[in-house]
């Protein structure tokens, strides 16, 4: 663990961890606190290099995320918690729960991919081309060098097999917005693969959480009641 995460911390009860998308931080979920607080234990996390959150010196990578994700909860004395991932955030929770199976109750993945495919192409493309660009400036610019490692979680992650996703064993949500930028057959495939996976579209694009969150909210804590 060379990395100490920020983290917004609120509510008592069952530990419930919040993991935001690309390029954000744990003020996404402003619109989550209050609601998820009253009945559970809330932490948002600035995941390694976002936020609050130091970079530190160990790989940029979704994987490295969710192994820092074991680090937070053994420091915190968690033995188990629902994860609620957003985007990369979903990403992470899908790899964390592969790993480290024991250590997830529930899980609500919203907005997640297994692999770039699963993203439409009006929004996949202009991610590669910034990367390229980023990339072969990274070594004169330390800011291209940052954009560049930020992007490549989108252009060179997360990468999960159905066969690895197959391996969840925990009750998960999938959440997508109607307009979401992730193709609905691929949350559709997201879903189906994952035994105890319950799929849910709400009104809106891949940030229903910030848009749309008394539906989101809603969706989630029944789904976490259940």
């Amino acid at each position: 663990m060379d990395i100490s995460h920020f983290y917004l911390e609120r509510g008592a009860g069952e530990p419930l961890i919040l993991l935001h998308g690309n390029g954000e931080d744990s003020s996404y979920f402003f619109n989550q606190m209050d609601a998820f607080s009253l009945a559970y234990h809330v932490f948002a996390l600035d995941t390694r290099g976002h936020g609050k959150t130091e970079r530190g010196s160990a790989p940029f990578t979704i994987r490295q995320f969710a192994d820092d994700l074991l680090s937070f909860m053994d420091i915190h004395a968690l033995a188990k918690a629902n994860i609620l991932g957003f985007s990369d955030g979903a990403n992470i929770a899908m790899i964390f729960a592969i790993k480290y199976p024991s250590r997830v109750n529930k899980l609500i993945l919203n907005g997640g991919n297994i692999n770039t495919g699963g993203i439409k192409a009006a929004t996949q493309i202009p991610i590669e081309i910034g990367y390229k660009i980023a990339n072969a400036f990274a070594k004169k610019s330390p800011g291209a060098k940052a954009n560049a490692e930020m992007l490549g979680l989108m252009v060179n992650d997360p990468n999960i097999s159905l066969e690895e996703l197959k391996k969840i064993q925990a009750p998960v949500l999938v959440v997508a917005g109607t307009k979401d930028m992730v193709k609905e057959k691929h949350t559709k495939l997201i879903a189906e693969n994952i035994s105890l996976a319950e799929l849910k579209f709400i009104k809106g694009n891949h940030f229903v959480a910030n848009k749309n969150p008394l539906e989101f909210n809603d969706a989630v804590l029944k789904f976490l009641r259940r």
